[in-house]
């Protein structure tokens, strides 16, 4: 995005916080997979929100009311270790690159960093997200109000999430754009999956399309795929993705990819040999209507938990249906008997993260939702094992996903490319 992007973000954040506060953001550190083997690295999403810089060991710290009102301490350009490592941006190209006042080395923040905490009232940063820097933030604050004499210190420490996270909630059209970037790579690759699935024998081979889709179009997974074959899709988080496909089962797949940052988030599920037997076909059409019906409640003014509330009644009214609750509706809502084959919540927010920062609830009361939120809708049914349960039933586990955008009118399937009517898969897999 464009070195303004970031400045509009910082200054509008300057703005609510006030002319005697500071702000300190830190990026996130390298962390080790074991020995000195490093992850690959993840830029944290709030500091890569507000300077668009992927590299560790770097500081942004905003001070309103200043001359300079955004410093950003990050590494020199040094050959020797990006020979190793890569290229480094450097502080003489930081300042136009991404629209920083002042790039300084990050070996002088302890120098330099009590001299914009002095005179400061209040200390804006992200509580709980990075101990270590949390930490030495609080004692640099705490040796400047010891100092006799000295300009003192914040006095007081404040969450800078609540600000922050609101303002990433609502996305600009620049990160509609990429969003729906993601969501398209991510859905082409769910459709090669799809229809790989009848010539495969495990799930680690659909596990490596999705992946090597994502790579071929620059773009990495935005968290772990869930590939899950048969009963295995009732293990909501399972990731082993290593398992034999029964041709006679289902699969279970909810992956997407990330770019730019900006993640989408795809649930699908399938026959393995590309013909629904009749028992996985009534589960999965009722799992279908609840799905529609939920999308068709994310609209502006409406309460961000009533696509959850039309999805669950769906859900019960085809769980009776089917004969697996008994008793009638308001019954089987009222005492949440549902949840023994759904125990989770239709959807989140989707953005920056997978799971989307910004709160559920205002003042204790569902929020309403606005335009250009962006969002999930996922239901699903997972049937146990119980004697109960006519053995036809036994073992199905059904979730489909998709990513909406809140729009003025209907909602926005950004992920609509990914067929999900029974007839529509059945005819992309043949």
């Amino acid at each position: 995005m464009p070195a303004q992007t970031y400045r509009a973000r910082r200054e509008r954040l300057i703005a609510e916080v006030g002319a005697d506060a500071v702000i300190a953001v830190a990026a996130a550190p390298v962390r080790l997979r074991n020995g000195d083997t490093p992850y690959p690295y993840r830029q944290d999403s709030d500091f890569w929100y507000l300077t668009g810089l992927d590299e560790p060991e770097a500081v942004l710290v905003l001070t309103p009311n200043g001359p300079v009102q955004s410093t950003l301490f990050l590494r020199p350009k040094d050959p020797e270790r990006e020979r190793w490592d890569g290229d480094r941006l450097g502080i003489e190209q930081a300042p136009e690159v991404l629209g920083i006042d002042q790039a300084l080395d990050i070996g002088t923040l302890d120098q330099v960093l009590p001299e914009l905490l002095s005179h400061r009232q209040d200390l804006y940063y992200l509580m709980g997200q990075h101990a270590t820097f949390e930490q030495h933030l609080n004692d640099l604050r705490l040796d400047l109000q010891q100092e006799a004499g000295g300009p003192g210190g914040p006095t007081t420490v404040v969450s800078l999430q609540p600000l922050l996270h609101e303002q990433r909630l609502i996305k600009s059209p620049e990160e509609i754009k990429w969003m729906k970037k993601a969501a398209q790579i991510s859905a082409s690759a769910m459709v090669m999956a799809m229809q790989r699935a009848p010539h495969v024998s495990n799930e680690a081979q659909l596990h490596a399309t999705l992946i090597g889709a994502y790579a071929e179009q620059m773009a990495t997974p935005a968290y772990q795929p869930i590939v899950a074959g048969g009963e295995r899709a009732l293990i909501l988080h399972y990731i082993d993705n290593n398992q034999a496909l029964d041709p006679q089962s289902l699969v279970l797949i909810d992956a997407g990819c990330e770019i730019q940052g900006y993640a989408a988030d795809i649930s699908r599920t399938f026959p393995v040999s590309g013909r629904f037997s009749a028992e996985q076909r009534a589960v999965y059409e009722v799992v279908l209507d609840a799905q529609c019906q939920a999308i068709e409640c994310v609209r502006v003014g409406r309460s961000y938990h009533d696509f959850h509330e039309k999805a669950t009644e769906v859900l019960t009214q085809g769980l009776l249906e089917l004969g697996l609750l008994k008793g009638s509706l308001d019954e089987n809502l009222e005492s949440e008997a549902y949840r023994r084959f759904y125990m989770h919540k239709t959807g989140h927010w989707l953005g920056l993260d997978v799971h989307d920062v910004g709160d559920y609830r205002i003042d204790d009361e569902w929020r309403v939702l606005e335009r250009n939120m962006v969002l999930t809708v996922e239901p699903g049914l997972y049937i146990d094992h119980g004697d109960d349960i006519p053995e036809a039933f036994r073992g199905i586990g059904i979730r489909i996903e998709d990513d909406i955008r809140v729009t003025r009118d209907a909602p926005e399937v950004l992920t609509a490319a990914v067929p999900k009517t029974v007839d529509e898969i059945e005819a992309l897999m043949q």
